[in-house]
C-alpha cells in the first residue's frame, strides 16, 4: 500500500464505501465498518468473499489454491479476506442482508462446563461476563484469540435466545495444537478471550422457501443453532436435515434430531452413515448423494450446508446441476487453519 495512506473502497452495486488502513485486509475494514461482505473462514481457505476488484489493484497475502484459481486471479477475481489494497480500489460484490449492523467484540469468557458427546467430540459451554451479552445469528461463529497470536473458529451451537452459555462443538484434530490442549488440558472454569460473532453462514429469514440443510461430522452445530432458532420463533418453513457420519456413532445428539422430527411436521430427519455396519437400518453413502436421490429438481429450495470442504465443494457443484439457483446455497466449509494443514479445523 502506498506511503502509509488509507484506501477508500467503493462497494458495487450497493454504493458503500469503507477506508481501509495500511494494516488491513479488505475484509477486516469491511467488518469493522459494519459492510457486510460475504465470508466464511477468514483465512484464505474457503473462497467464500470472493468478489471483482472493478478499478484499482490488491495484493494478496498467502491464500490456498483451492480457494481461488490462478485463472480466477487474472480475470480481476480477488479474496478479500487477504486482499489489501494499493490505493483506492472499486470492488464487485454482493452483500450480505440480515446481519444488523451487528459488529465482532472481543469478551473474556469462562470455561462453564465440557461435555463429551463422543470420544472425539466435545461440547465446550462458555459463560460471559454477567454484564456481558453476546448479540450473534444462529449459524455464526466464535474465534479463541490464543496467547501465540493465533486464532481458532468454532461455530455456535446455540441459539440466539439460548445464550445463558456459548457452546461449541469441538472435535479433537490428530495433530491439532488447540483441540489436543481442549482435550486433554483445558479445566473447567478456566478464562479465554474471544472475539465474536463472526460468518456469513446464517438462516436468511427473509425466505420462504423450504430448506434442506446438509451437514458432514460437527458441521451439524450450527445447523442445530439455526433450527432451534427456527423452533423458537415459529418459523414453520419445511425443513430437510441431512446429516452425514462416517459411521453411526458420529451422529452425536441424534435423538435431539429424531426428536424435532417426531415434534414439528415441517422437519423430516435423514441420517447417513459413510461406513454402515450391520447393525444400521438407515441410509448408507454420501450424505450429498442421498439428497441428490430424493430431490430430481432443487430449484425451488434453499440449501445450508455444512461440513468438510470436500463435501461442501460436491455439493455445491452437485446441486447447481440439479436447478438449485447459486444465490441459494449458503455454506460453511470447515476448512484448516492456515497455511499449516495438520493444524485444527474450524470446527
Amino acid at each position: 500500500m502506498s506511503h502509509g495512506v488509507n484506501s477508500i473502497v467503493n462497494v458495487q452495486p450497493s454504493g458503500h464505501t469503507f477506508e481501509v488502513r495500511p494494516s488491513q485486509t479488505l475484509l477486516e475494514a469491511a467488518i469493522e465498518a459494519g459492510i457486510n461482505l460475504p465470508y466464511g473462514c477468514r483465512n484464505g481457505a474457503c473462497g467464500s468473499c470472493k468478489g471483482k476488484v472493478l478499478q484499482g489493484s490488491v495484493v494478496h497475502d498467502d491464500y490456498q489454491s483451492s480457494a481461488m484459481s490462478d485463472a480466477e486471479l487474472a480475470a480481476g477475481n480477488a479474496l478479500f479476506c487477504c486482499a489489501r489494497p494499493m490505493g483506492d480500489l472499486t470492488i464487485e460484490c454482493r452483500e450480505v442482508a440480515g446481519l444488523n449492523g451487528i459488529k465482532p467484540r472481543i469478551l473474556p469468557a469462562r470455561v462453564q462446563l465440557m461435555e463429551r458427546l463422543t470420544p472425539d467430540v466435545m461440547a465446550l459451554h462458555l459463560k460471559l461476563p454477567s454484564t456481558e451479552k453476546l448479540q450473534f445469528l444462529a449459524g455464526q461463529y466464535i474465534e479463541f484469540l490464543l496467547k501465540d497470536g493465533k486464532r481458532r473458529a468454532f461455530s455456535l451451537a446455540n441459539a440466539p435466545h439460548d445464550d445463558d452459555t456459548l457452546q461449541l462443538h469441538i472435535r479433537a484434530v490428530a495433530n491439532g495444537g488447540f483441540t489436543q490442549y481442549v482435550f486433554n488440558d483445558l479445566k473447567e472454569k478456566a478464562i479465554m478471550r474471544i472475539e465474536a460473532p463472526f460468518g456469513s453462514f446464517y438462516l436468511r429469514e427473509d425466505s420462504k422457501k423450504p430448506i434442506i440443510f446438509v451437514v458432514g461430522g460437527t458441521g451439524f452445530a450450527p445447523v442445530k443453532g439455526m433450527i432451534e432458532h427456527m423452533l423458537y420463533n415459529n418459523i414453520n418453513r419445511p425443513v430437510s436435515l441431512y446429516r452425514g457420519g462416517r459411521t453411526a456413532n458420529d451422529l452425536y445428539m441424534n435423538e435431539l434430531c429424531e426428536k424435532w422430527a417426531e415434534m414439528m411436521p415441517n422437519i423430516s430427519y435423514v441420517p447417513v452413515v459413510n461406513e454402515p455396519d450391520h447393525a444400521w437400518q438407515g441410509r448408507g453413502g454420501m450424505v450429498h448423494q442421498a439428497v441428490l436421490d430424493d430431490f430430481a429438481d432443487l430449484s425451488a429450495y434453499q440449501v445450508y450446508c455444512c461440513g468438510a470442504p470436500s463435501m461442501v465443494d460436491t455439493a455445491h457443484q452437485t446441486f447447481i446441476a440439479k436447478s438449485l439457483p447459486a444465490d441459494e446455497f449458503f455454506s460453511d466449509a470447515f476448512t484448516f487453519a492456515h497455511p499449516t494443514p495438520n493444524l485444527d479445523a474450524i470446527i
